[in-house]
């Protein structure tokens, strides 16, 4: 009788524990299509202008930022409760948090926009959000490979997860490799957010319908 309570114990805190993985990733996805597709590209359209006529929405782009940093240190902190017993586990989640924290350091250069006048010097802070948040996800690429040997997944999505995660790693490699890069940006760019929107946003689909299965 205890060993079957324990069980029940056991399974749904894995089940609440998946529901917040599949919930803080939903929360990453949301602040990030926000703060790069609305924010960041109308900054790089037009910096100076964008950032005078709309200094409280690129405010909110960069809490955006930082409110995924947060949920990626909870999906960090979920996803080790939920395969700690695995020896990699660990590793795996020190490679997340490396990530999350270079989100966080990134997002100060954004803030520093609003005290530059001209184009050249606003793009150059961008410049340097995206290289920090480059070298991010790097960690991230090796944090997704660890991942996939944790989780026992589908086969298809640990196959989307496993290239997502070597296009992440060999994509920063290549910005700092390839002195033309800028011909080749559109193909890694492809291969990069091909692998990674269908894998992550299935994985987080997975985790949703894992904790409500359960909790029904």
């Amino acid at each position: 009788m205890l060993g079957r309570l324990c069980g029940t114990i056991i399974c749904m805190s894995q089940n609440k524990l998946s529901l917040v993985t599949g919930i803080s990733y939903l929360v990453v996805f949301c602040c990030a299509i926000f703060a790069n597709f609305f924010v960041l590209e109308g900054i790089i359209n037009n910096p100076l202008a964008f950032v005078s006529e709309n200094g409280l929405f690129v405010r909110f782009g960069v809490i955006a930022f930082l409110v995924a940093a947060v949920a990626d240190v909870v999906i960090a902190w979920s996803l080790y409760e939920m395969f700690k017993e695995n020896i990699l586990s660990r590793l795996s989640t020190y490679f997340r948090l490396v990530h999350a924290a270079a989100m966080g350091i990134g997002v100060f250069s954004l803030t520093l926009v609003f005290g530059f006048s001209t184009d050249t010097d606003i793009l150059h802070q961008i410049d340097i959000f995206n290289t920090i948040w480059l070298i991010g996800l790097f960690f991230f690429g090796f944090h997704l490979l660890l991942l996939v040997k944790i989780m026992n997944l589908p086969r298809w999505m640990s196959v989307f997860l496993v290239l997502a995660g070597v296009m992440y790693i060999v994509d920063t490699s290549a910005h700092f490799l390839l002195v033309n890069y800028g011909l080749y940006a559109s193909v890694f760019l492809a291969l990069v957010a091909i692998p990674s929107i269908i894998g992550e946003m299935s994985l987080m689909v997975w985790f949703l319908m894992r904790g409500i299965k359960k909790e029904g």
